[in-house]
């Protein structure tokens, strides 16, 4: 069995993306810019931890409820996902919700929606990816109305605990029901392509690489 610390020191998001193309999963990356806000550069990878977000313009009669109730109950190697519909409204994460998350085993948040605090994220180390940065407090301006549902990213499902990736090129999601030989494709792949490029480095034409090893 693949580990998830093997996955992050070997895998990607576009060669799970193509893994998934192969079993016939095509729409598993949501194609919205959802960009590296903070953190490394290496890949995230964890389970999905999902919120599910909606805009308001009246005052909380429970300000902050459930969003603190997800980030409390987090898990080692969760990933805290919030489907807000790309909304710009508010910064809906940042550096004390990041802290409180990680203080409970999480490694990341991938935010469909706006976030703050992006130089102390990034001094922190903790990796989040949002559609872009928004100065204001969540407070009055968006909520979480639900959490541990299936929710949404650019028609692209994610159910709780699914295995996510996330890195400069984009976001994959894995359903649970085809992980296992995803995650072996991907594997096997990734070592294909190192074959294929050791080849074209010491001069054989891509088009002979191609036919040779049927890897690009």
């Amino acid at each position: 069995m693949i580990t998830l610390s093997q996955m992050r020191e070997s895998l990607y998001s576009a060669v799970v993306c193509d893994a998934l193309d192969g079993l016939g999963f095509n729409n598993q990356s949501p194609r919205v810019q959802i960009r590296r806000t903070s953190g490394a550069t290496r890949v995230l990878v964890g389970r999905a931890k999902t919120t599910l977000w909606a805009d308001m313009a009246h005052v909380d009669p429970r300000p902050y409820e459930l969003e603190l109730i997800a980030v409390d109950s987090c898990k080692a190697d969760d990933v805290l996902v919030a489907a807000a519909g790309g909304s710009m409204r508010s910064g809906i994460w940042g550096e004390l919700l990041s802290t409180a998350a990680r203080n409970s085993g999480c490694v990341g948040a991938i935010i469909d929606g706006a976030v703050r605090d992006t130089a102390k994220m990034n001094a922190m180390g903790f990796d989040t990816f949002a559609r872009g940065t928004c100065i204001y407090d969540s407070q009055n301006r968006q909520r979480v109305v639900d959490v541990d549902v299936n929710v949404e990213i650019d028609g692209v499902t994610i159910e709780p605990g699914a295995l996510v990736f996330a890195d400069d090129d984009g976001v994959v999601v894995v359903p649970r029901k085809v992980e296992a030989e995803a995650i072996q494709r991907a594997w096997e792949k990734v070592h294909a392509e190192n074959v294929t490029r050791d080849a074209i480095k010491d001069g054989m034409k891509a088009t002979e690489a191609w036919k040779k090893y049927g890897v690009l």
